[in-house]
């Protein structure tokens, strides 16, 4: 199939038929294809200009419509009467040229062109009687309008939306209607970024530098571009940022030498040229003397001069230099990477331009060096022989080579806290982690979908990482999964020595992670300065150190609000964030007043600055969330906006109404749109407004009208108002709340369901409702968090606290470090238990499942003050004696013979589930208790059919939680495993097949309605399958703990992932988000359906006897 002989520019499949095709090329040639009999059957050629987009039209399987760049839209029929090529009455003399077309999926006739300036035209069928009396034709095709609408009916629906893609990477909605974007995502670059660096004072911002010649400085809380260098400067290669607050930017470019960027100015304020037009790939500010800047380029000289330009040494290389960094520990010490395969040592104190230390090793060009924050005279290289190696300046040797990356290394970055995290990036599409005192290669990222550049580390938040790509994206990590004892010895109050050490110690073999760098020395020098207890402080400070950006801050300040302090205390970016509703109205006020009052200079605000107008309009629509409407008339009178102004006016008084209406006699302008928010406004129709904005997404526009009801700042029309005016105020108050807790529970699931659990939390604080802050930051896995919050909060947080503190006992039982420590995480479990009242069932668990020696193991009792083992098994036979099952599974367990828990507690269960009347509640906790026998006996041959029925009990008893839960997405998963568990394993249980079918089948008829389409068939459930849906949940009782229902979302569920892809073993579906991989390491499921799995089923899916733990 190779008709067309230039490039193809367009290509559609026919909707009607799946066998044909049609395409389109730069030589003006349509083909019509037929893939089943792999032949060309139409052909047009000299088709009116090359068609820049073609599409089959919506009503025949034989008409394609086409467009070349400036138009018009043809009609080409290609078979029958009419065939030949037609062009559409209307669509045709555009001003800017067209890069693609599209027919409206359901409103027939109806096109929409995208323009390369970033306009949108779209043209309405144009309808014209024909000879048959019961159609009507636009001026492209045929249409029948539905039946009983009148001709101006048929085509009269209300307007929709353009989804539009930018050649930049910018996404849009466009409401075609109101004729404004109702989304625009800011644009981002277009080509590969090769640098990207946090901003030393102000670590929200990230500055990143692209092929495109544009430097972007981005808020990384909000994902947007605030700043934009001027471009035009060819490919930016590399950029550093000032020291201190100095607001500048240098840039390193591929031909028109360096330059400092005043990124508040917004323009280039020095240039440097002594490369000439040779590229410059590494540019370093010195940010212990910022007088001095160095840069490396492709004439082979490394050059070090002052930011006015005065150049202080010209170190020659054999060959291009390609990378340069300054020593943190001594500021005169710069090292540079060659293309000849060496590292150089330069010392910039002396006249000399000679090296004082050159390192051979590399096999290929050395691309980046990296000095050590941590280790004085360590630093590393990266080379394009894929392998990255440590070199010790002081003993003049390569002390460590990390193999692993298969293409050239680029991105280097060591941690500031751990001394021996070193972090590469490569061309083989992949970022690792490794451990450099034994060179093991502690984590593999596969994200990026093409070579990685850059790296960086954020300044306050040492385990917070970015990271930069020839696929143009800029992606955000996080490290804390690498230090997990380190954060859980925080949450449990451990010592000092348990959390901060010095480099010497932690670069000890088989030392846990220890911090060692400036952020947490200060931390511990601020909690060492407070006086009384300083847990609540130690653990915020921490927390905002050890976690992620995106709404952690915001948390904190929202609990020290709850705890009560003092509003001059919170910081200036808490009005920017999530406010307590108690502040909301007070800061929204302030702001809009400062808009309004804030003089513009006779100069203008600058490229970009707000004009007066638009301060004024946007005061002006605050004032009137806030309810303050003759304010807001007055601000639509300054504007010149009449209109509106008097449609509201009699919302303060008739008289101010009248009086508005002599001043607007003064003037005409000419009347403007309605707009349905003054109008409610005016009439106190709260609830309609509410409801308006939220039927918009606008969910924060929603929580400020509905926390201005509940102050009283809205005049609402009370139908009661001549009697009992204090209690309808009263009912109408209710009213209110009740509409502000709904409306912040729709904001929380919103953020939730994007993977931003800590500003959904941020939600539910800022209306003071502890339970579901709580119960969203362990449904988004951020236990550490949980705890944190809730230690802190106090009595309100404690049930949720303590199921946290559960959850995270539960990952310490198998945090995989090494062997030596598991004994360590176990006493640390115990530390987290014991931190819960009433703990022993809990301690009992963890004891249980501990698989060390009997002195290990009595030991282990002994600090969870539980009788030896010798001691349990005379306790468990005494209550076997007894009748006592319960009694008799926990010391079982407890003693050196545990397998004699396994049929008495399975026949326990089984016994129940055969009766007709059990509940959940009766069998779970029994169950749940046998579930901790050591891994070792439970999968011993001796225990084969315990174990089945042991796995096949937990999966039914699991889907039910499952379902309880709301856990929709693992119900039929654990379904299936129980089944096929029943299918494949010789057991005696009281479960069918049919059974389980039954149940399953019941659970999707009256539980999954609202997911059916209004267009799909749609089979009520029968009598019987309600009958066992009814059944089910007299069973399954209400869950303890209401908050926790609901599926598991973690951060970064629905980020996409490039070149690492994953199928669900559950869905057969590609993973979004983080993946988990199961014990075989290759079946897979993501991270929130093995959460989900673990919280109610603590097996593995495959069955294996081997304990799930994701936490």
């Amino acid at each position: 199939m190779s008709e067309h002989k230039k490039t193809i520019t367009a290509i559609s499949w026919c909707p009607h038929n799946p066998d044909l095709f049609a395409s389109g090329s730069t030589d003006n040639l349509l083909i019509i294809w037929n893939v089943a009999e792999q032949k060309a059957i139409a052909k047009l050629d000299s088709a009116k200009g090359m068609p820049a987009s073609l599409c089959w039209c919506w009503n025949a399987d034989d008409a394609v419509a086409f467009a070349s760049h400036r138009g018009p839209l043809f009609i080409w029929t290609i078979s029958g009467p009419d065939n030949g090529v037609t062009v559409h009455r209307e669509a045709q003399n555009f001003l800017s040229d067209i890069c693609i077309f599209r027919w409206h999926a359901q409103k027939k006739g109806k096109v929409v062109f995208g323009h390369i300036d970033g306009s949108l035209s779209i043209f309405q069928p144009v309808l014209i009687q024909s000879p048959n009396k019961n159609h009507y034709t636009s001026s492209t095709s045929e249409a029948v309008p539905p039946p009983g609408l009148t001709q101006n009916q048929a085509f009269s629906l209300p307007p929709g939306h353009a989804v539009c893609c930018f050649l930049d990477g910018g996404v849009g909605l466009y409401d075609l209607g109101a004729r404004k974007w109702d989304f625009l995502r800011d644009l981002g670059h277009v080509e590969t970024i090769f640098d990207c660096k946090f901003k030393p004072d102000d670590p929200n911002l990230l500055a990143t530098a692209s092929f495109d010649g544009t430097i972007k400085v981005w808020d990384i809380n909000t994902l947007t571009a605030v700043y934009t260098s001027p471009g035009n400067e060819g490919v930016i290669y590399s950029l550093s940022w000032a020291p201190g607050g100095l607001n500048c930017i240098a840039g390193a470019t591929s031909r028109n030498g360096a330059f400092i960027w005043d990124v508040h100015k917004g323009k280039i304020i020095q240039r440097f040229n002594e490369h000439g037009k040779n590229g410059i790939f590494c540019i370093a500010w010195s940010h212990k003397d910022s007088k001095r800047i160095a840069t490396c380029s492709g004439d082979g000289f490394c050059i070090i001069r002052t930011i006015d330009g005065k150049v202080l040494h010209r170190y020659k290389h054999p060959a291009a230099v390609f990378g340069c960094d300054w020593s943190q520990n001594n500021k005169n010490m710069i090292a540079t990477g060659c293309e000849d395969k060496n590292v150089r040592i330069y010392y910039a104190a002396t006249s000399s331009d000679q090296p004082l230390k050159v390192f051979s090793g590399h096999t290929a060009k050395v691309f980046h060096v990296k000095w050590s924050p941590l280790r004085e005279g360590i630093l590393c290289s990266g080379s394009d022989d894929g392998s990255v190696r440590i070199w010790d300046y002081t003993q003049d040797v390569c002390i460590s080579i990390l193999n692993g990356h298969s293409a050239p290394v680029r991105g280097l970055m060591w941690n500031t806290e751990i001394p021996y995290l070193l972090i590469s990036g490569s061309w083989d599409y992949t970022i690792k982690v490794w451990d450099t005192r034994e060179g093991t290669c502690l984590d593999t990222v596969c994200d990026h979908g093409a070579d990685v550049y850059g790296l960086t580390c954020h300044p306050s938040r040492p385990f917070t990482m970015a990271s930069c790509s020839r696929d143009s994206t800029v992606r955000l990590w996080s490290l804390t999964s690498l230090i997990t004892p380190l954060q859980i010895n925080v949450v449990a109050d451990r010592s000092w020595e348990e959390i901060i050490g010095n480099t010497d110690h932690a670069l000890e073999q088989g030392t846990p992670p220890l911090l060692c760098g400036k952020v947490s020395r200060d931390i511990k020098q601020e909690v060492e300065k407070l006086t009384g207890n300083p847990r609540a402080k130690k653990l915020r400070w921490f927390s905002e150190c050890l976690s992620p950006p995106g709404g952690s801050d915001n948390l904190w300040n929202l609990v020290a609000v709850i705890k009560g302090q003092d509003d001059s205390l919170l910081p200036q970016n808490y009005c920017k964030g999530i406010m307590h509703l108690k502040h909301l109205i007070k800061f929204k006020t302030s702001e809009a007043q400062e808009l309004t009052t804030v003089k513009m200079s006779k100069f203008g605000g600058g490229i970009g600055a707000p004009t007066k107008e638009e301060r004024l309009k946007e005061a002006a629509e605050i004032h009137l969330r806030l309810g303050q409407i003759q304010r807001y008339c007055e601000l639509m009178v300054e504007l010149g906006e009449w209109d509106k102004a008097l449609s509201i006016a009699p919302g303060v008084s008739v008289k101010y109404w009248k009086n508005l209406m002599q001043r607007r006699a003064d003037q005409l302008i000419q009347e403007d749109k309605d707009d349905v928010i003054p109008y409610c406004i005016a009439i106190g129709d709260v609830k309609k407004l509410v409801n308006f904005f939220m039927s918009r997404g606008q969910l924060k526009e929603a929580l400020l009208v509905a926390q201005a009801a509940c102050e009283g700042n809205m005049q609402t029309l009370h139908p009661s108002a001549n009697k009992g005016a204090s209690n309808s105020d009263d009912v109408y108050k209710e009213d209110f709340n009740e509409l502000l807790y709904k409306v912040s529970k729709e904001l929380a699931e919103w953020y939730f369901q994007d993977g931003r659990a800590v500003l959904a939390a941020c939600c539910h604080l800022a209306v003071d409702n502890i339970e579901l802050a709580m119960a969203y930051l362990i449904r988004g896995n951020e236990l550490e968090l949980a705890v944190c919050v809730g230690t802190v909060l106090g009595e309100s947080a404690l049930p949720a606290t303590h199921y946290a503190l559960e959850l995270l006992a539960r990952k310490c039982m198998m945090i995989p470090i090494c062997f030596s420590f598991y004994y360590m995480n176990r006493n640390l479990a115990a530390d987290l238990l014991l931190m819960i009242p009433d703990s022993e069932l809990h301690l009992v668990k963890l004891c249980a499942f501990y698989p060390g020696c009997t002195e290990e193991i009595n030991d282990l009792h002994k600090k969870c003050k539980l009788p030896t083992v010798e001691e349990c098994l005379q306790l468990a036979e005494a209550a076997h004696a007894d009748g006592n099952v319960f009694e008799t599974i926990k010391y079982y367990l407890l003693s050196q013979e545990p397998e004699k828990a396994l049929p008495i507690g399975i026949d326990f269960v089984k016994e129940y589930i055969s009766s007709s009347n059990w509940t959940l509640d009766t069998i779970y906790p029994a169950l749940d208790l046998l579930s901790y026998i050591r891994t070792e006996k439970l999968i011993m041959h001796a225990c084969t059919e315990a174990r089945n029925e042991l796995l096949i009990l937990c999966g039914y008893i699991g889907a039910l939680l499952a379902i309880r839960r709301q856990y929709q997405s693992i119900v039929p998963a654990l379904y299936e495993y129980t089944s096929q568990l029943l299918k494949r394993r010789m057991v005696s249980v009281p479960l069918k097949l049919e059974h389980l079918s039954e149940e399953l089948d019941a659970w999707r008829a009256c539980t999954q309605l609202s997911n059916q389409s209004e267009d799909s068939s749609y089979t009520p459930p029968s009598d019987s399958q309600r009958t066992v849906y009814a059944t089910l949940l007299k069973r399954l009782k209400e869950e303890p703990l209401a908050g926790i229902i609901g599926p598991d979302y973690v951060t970064g569920s629905n980020l996409p992932s490039h070149s690492d892809i994953h199928i669900s073993c559950f869905t057969g579906l590609k993973i979004q988000g983080p993946v988990y991989f199961l014990e075989d390491g290759k079946s897979a499921i993501s991270l929130n359906d093995a959460l989900m799995w673990a919280k109610v089923n603590p097996f593995s899916p495959l069955g294996t006897g081997i304990r799930l733990n994701p936490f």
